[in-house]
């Protein structure tokens, strides 16, 4: 069962309405990071989940996504609202779909589930949870950058902050299974060469240097230096 308040998640006004501007906005309606597509992405996942805790915390993220949807298609349509006369309006995908939000990201094309990443393991999911948040925030700060509306801005800085938020969430699920830095789940056990590091971008003239760090050294892995050696 699901309610609906008719107030959004968070205040959305804007200052002056700028319907080019409207046009990156649907990048988070209808894009690979919009809000439409995490919303959808957690709510399916948790129904993969057995864990009671973790399937909440999905199911309540999914729901305030949607509410961030609510608002990104609230600032579209303030955006394009009475504008239709407007060259800038002429000039964008609103010209010929009308105001508001559609389902394109800022280049016109369509919202598909392709976007979504679920695959029912626990872990995965979660991992693939934060790489999405990831791809939020950074085009909301794109956005953000973009914007010469202060009230837009603070919308963008609110929706930013709660990616933010997210992330630590499912960073948190991780941790209470103990997979938020161990890499091994599922049931087929890794083969010998699990904690090998290839280095097979070396420079062959010799005037490079190879780089090493925790990513390639011991106690973790054995670094090879030389794989073509190794494997001969």
């Amino acid at each position: 069962m699901f309610f609906h308040r008719k107030e959004p998640i968070h205040a959305v006004k804007i200052g002056e309405p700028n319907p080019r501007f409207a046009q990156l906005l649907l990048e988070q309606f209808g894009g690979a990071t919009g809000e439409l597509s995490a919303a959808l992405q957690y709510w399916v996942q948790s129904f993969h989940v057995e864990n009671a805790g973790i399937k909440d915390m999905l199911q309540d993220i999914a729901i305030e996504e949607f509410g961030h949807l609510e608002m990104v298609g609230k600032l579209i349509e303030a955006h394009t609202k009475n504008t239709d006369q407007t060259e800038a309006y002429k000039s964008t995908l609103f010209a010929i779909r009308g105001i508001g939000p559609h389902f394109l990201d800022s280049q016109g094309n369509a919202w598909t589930a392709n976007y979504l990443n679920e695959g029912g393991d626990v872990v995965r999911d979660l991992r693939a949870n934060i790489a999405a948040e990831a791809g939020a925030r950074q085009t909301y700060e794109e956005l953000i950058k973009l914007s010469t509306d202060q009230e837009t801005k603070e919308a963008l800085v609110h929706l930013l902050t709660r990616e933010i938020s997210h992330t630590q969430m499912f960073m948190k699920a991780l941790d209470s299974l103990g997979k938020l830095t161990d890499p091994f789940f599922g049931n087929v056990k890794p083969d010998e060469t699990v904690a090998l590091y290839y280095n097979l971008s070396s420079y062959g003239n010799g005037n490079g240097k190879d780089e090493r760090g925790p990513w390639n050294s011991e106690p973790t892995f054995k670094y090879i230096a030389n794989p073509s050696e190794s494997s001969s």
